[in-house]
């Protein structure tokens, strides 16, 4: 067995109520998953006070709640990714309110996916403007979505949505352009 399908039998093990499916699991996704959380933080300052790890921990303490019929390997990345994304921005959001309304913890994301925005965004006003671009078209919202925070290869991304490469490429530039005029925008009014 393939170390793709080992991953998709112990989820679907795992969401059976199997409890020692999650321990086969974790040594399988774990260097994967802090891979894709040291990603998020690649150009952060050094003691920033959320590390991958710690990002990946609760990531674990997140996912034990979760009901969800896993798919297959690409599927449990997707929603990690989306889960990473939730986690980043209510630490993003305490650490802003903890200030009483001062600046909000800056944290990197993985922009080597969107080459023309600025390497240090504010990880709030991306999150504001993936919820706007939602509202508009939730398919390029949750593709972007996946790419920035989840790291996802096309390949993965096809696995997971269902789409085509042409297509997947077409929403995916729309996105990205989208995003950045929002940036632009949400940069000059600061």
């Amino acid at each position: 067995m393939s170390t793709n399908e080992n991953i998709t039998s112990l989820l679907r093990q795992w969401r059976a109520g199997n409890p020692d499916a999650l321990a086969e699991l974790t040594p399988l996704v774990y260097n994967e998953l802090r891979a894709r959380a040291q990603r998020a933080f690649r150009s952060e300052r050094a003691g920033h006070t959320l590390q991958p790890t710690a990002l990946v921990h609760e990531l674990y303490d997140r996912l034990d709640a979760v009901d969800v019929n896993w798919q297959d390997r690409s599927h449990f990345f997707a929603l990690c990714s989306q889960m990473m994304r939730r986690i980043l921005v209510d630490h993003a959001r305490a650490r802003s309110s903890a200030k009483r309304g001062g600046n909000a913890q800056m944290i990197a994301i993985d922009t080597s996916v969107v080459a023309d925005l600025p390497l240090h965004e504010d990880l709030l006003n991306v999150d504001r403007a993936l919820e706007r671009l939602a509202e508009l078209d939730q398919r390029k919202a949750d593709l972007l979505d996946l790419q920035i925070f989840g790291g996802l290869t096309f390949q993965e991304m096809e696995e997971v949505t269902g789409l085509s490469s042409s297509t997947l490429d077409r929403d995916l530039r729309f996105a990205r352009s989208w995003l950045k005029a929002q940036m632009s925008a949400t940069e000059s009014l600061q």
